[in-house]
C-alpha cells in the first residue's frame, strides 16, 4: 500500500453511530471511524507483543525523548501525522429510527484510506486483521455500550437497540506477511517502548486489559434483560438484576440494578465499569445472523475460566469449549495457521 488506496466495502448489519453535532449522528464522522479503528488495531498490536500507548492519557506518545509508539507510526501523534485520509464513499444519508435520535441505517459503505505518507507492508496486513476483527467478532463506532432486552417494547426504546456490527463485503487488497513477521514488526526496537500500567497524578491507569490477549467472543448467543426481576447480562457483570426504582436525585433514577450483587467483589465492579468507565462485556441480539456476546478479561482478576463460568451459569446449553473463542484462537482466525490471509 505505498502509495495507491485501500478500498473497503462494508455493510452495515445495524445502525452505525459516530456522533456528530450535539451528539445527533448527521452523517458517518470519518473521525469516529478513525478512532474505533484505531482502538481496535491498538487492542490488537498489544495482543501481538507490542507496545500501544493511551492517546487520550498522560502516557500518549510522544515520549519525553520524542519517540512514539507503533500505533502512532500510523495514526499520528503530536509532531507526526496521521499516515492516511479516510474517505467515505459515496456520501451516506441518515434515516431515523423510529423518531428517535438518528444514526446510520442497513446499506454499503465504502471506505477509502488514502495514503499521505508511504505505508508498510506490515501496517496494511494489521489494518486488513482489524477490520475483519471488527466484523467477524467486535463491533465499532459509538452505543455499542446498550443493552438488548427481551422485554415486550424494546424497540421502541432507543437504548435497547444495537448499535456498531458491519460486514466485509469487498476488500481491496490482500496481506502477504505471516503472523511471525507481523509480530517482529510490532516488537522492533525502532518503537517507543513503555509500561501499558503508570502513575499519573491520579493514581494508577492501566490499560494493559484493552489487547486482543484478553479478549473473548461467543457467536449466536446474547445476553439481555428479560423481566423487571431478571437479566442476564446484569447477572453475568454482577450487578442486582431488580430494576425496580431505589430513590430519585433530582431527575435521575436510581435502581437497584444500579449496584452490585456483592459489595465487595473487585471482579464485578471491573466486569460492570466504574462511573465513567465502559463495562467489559458487550451483547447484540439483533440481527440473529450477526448475534455475538464479546468482552475482555483482566491477568491477575479475572480470566477465561471465570467468564466461562458466568456464561455458563445464564445460558442454557452452552458448550464453553467449543462456543467460547479466546483471543489467542481469535488471532488464528484472523491470520490462518501462522501465515497470511
Amino acid at each position: 500500500m505505498q502509495n495507491s488506496p485501500l478500498k473497503i466495502t462494508l455493510k452495515t448489519l445495524t445502525p452505525l453511530w459516530t456522533g456528530g453535532v450535539d451528539g445527533a449522528c448527521d452523517r458517518l464522522h470519518e473521525t469516529g471511524l478513525i478512532g474505533s479503528l484505531r482502538w481496535w488495531y491498538e487492542a490488537l498490536v498489544r495482543g501481538l507483543g507490542g507496545y500501544a500507548c493511551d492517546p487520550t492519557s498522560e502516557d500518549r506518545c510522544p515520549n519525553k525523548d520524542g519517540n512514539h509508539c507503533v500505533v502512532c507510526e500510523l495514526f499520528g501523534c503530536t509532531g507526526w501525522a496521521r499516515k492516511f485520509r479516510l474517505k467515505v464513499l459515496p456520501f451516506v444519508q441518515i434515516k431515523e429510527i423510529k423518531g428517535n435520535p438518528k444514526a446510520i441505517q442497513e446499506q454499503d459503505v465504502q471506505l477509502e484510506l488514502i495514503p499521505l505518507r508511504p505505508i508498510a507492508e506490515e501496517e496494511l496486513c494489521l489494518l486488513l486483521a482489524t477490520f475483519r476483527l471488527i466484523s467477524k467478532y467486535g463491533a465499532m463506532g459509538g452505543k455499542t455500550i446498550f443493552k438488548p432486552s427481551d422485554e415486550q417494547g424494546r424497540a421502541r426504546k432507543f437504548h435497547h437497540l444495537d448499535f456498531g456490527l458491519v460486514k466485509i463485503t469487498a476488500e481491496g487488497r490482500s496481506c502477504t506477511k505471516s503472523l511471525k513477521q507481523l509480530k517482529s514488526y510490532v516488537t522492533s526496537v525502532q518503537w517507543r517502548k513503555g509500561n501499558h500500567r503508570y502513575r499519573d497524578k491520579d493514581g494508577e491507569h492501566d490499560y494493559a486489559w484493552a489487547s486482543i490477549a484478553n479478549f473473548w467472543c461467543v457467536k449466536g448467543r446474547y445476553l439481555a434483560r428479560q423481566n423487571v426481576d431478571k437479566s442476564t447480562f446484569n447477572e453475568v457483570l454482577g450487578r442486582k438484576q431488580d430494576k425496580s426504582e431505589k430513590e430519585r436525585q433530582g431527575k435521575r433514577i436510581i435502581r437497584w440494578s444500579d449496584y452490585l450483587e456483592h459489595h465487595n467483589d473487585n471482579v464485578s465492579e471491573w466486569l460492570a465499569g466504574k462511573q465513567q468507565e465502559s463495562k467489559k462485556v458487550f451483547s447484540f441480539r439483533d440481527p440473529e445472523q450477526a448475534r455475538r456476546t464479546f468482552g475482555f478479561v483482566k491477568p491477575g482478576l479475572v480470566d477465561f475460566k471465570e467468564m466461562k463460568r458466568r456464561l455458563t451459569d445464564v445460558w442454557q446449553g452452552f458448550k464453553p469449549d467449543k462456543e467460547f473463542l479466546t483471543g489467542e484462537q481469535i488471532v488464528e482466525n484472523l491470520f490462518g495457521k501462522g501465515g497470511a490471509q
